[in-house]
């Protein structure tokens, strides 16, 4: 159904975008930060929030709401549960902001479903699949589409 690489093998990293859950590989993960220090740059996508020199490398910074398509009408409501997710993506490193860092989570690559209808007529979307849980759905996403070198 999907790449080995996103088929739920391995361990991810969760988080939250206003209330919805996320995963990403562990292994595209290269560390949390965060928030301080986004330094905007004119004329960049609406999704850049902007850069941040992190230990002398600059960094993009992505907006985890607008790259996912999420409503921005409110902001969090904990902004000091928000941080910084930086990827290292084949020697790429994009950071992306998110509202809230959830849990470690594995799961068997047998619960890996296709992302909704919709969501995979968006070119961009970087949603690769779907886990059902107790509690919700949590959306998996496909780092080097999230990343778009």
């Amino acid at each position: 159904m999907t790449s080995s690489l996103h088929d739920g093998r391995g361990a991810w990293l969760g988080f939250s975008l206003k209330g919805q859950r996320y995963a990403v590989s562990l292994a595209s993960v290269r560390e949390v930060i965060r928030p301080g220090g986004i330094t905007p740059v004119p004329g960049a996508p609406e999704d850049v929030l902007g850069i941040v020199n992190l230990r002398g490398q600059i960094v993009p910074v992505l907006d985890g709401r607008r790259r996912f398509g999420l409503d921005l009408a409110t902001e969090a409501d904990d902004d000091d549960a928000r941080r910084v997710i930086v990827f290292d993506e084949g020697g790429t490193v994009v950071g992306m902001r998110i509202d809230v860092i959830g849990e470690m989570l594995t799961f068997d690559p047998d619960d890996v479903a296709p992302p909704p209808p919709g969501r995979a007529e968006r070119r961009d979307d970087p949603v690769s699949g779907v886990v059902t849980r107790d509690d919700g759905f949590i959306a998996l996403v496909d780092v080097p589409k999230l990343c778009r070198a």
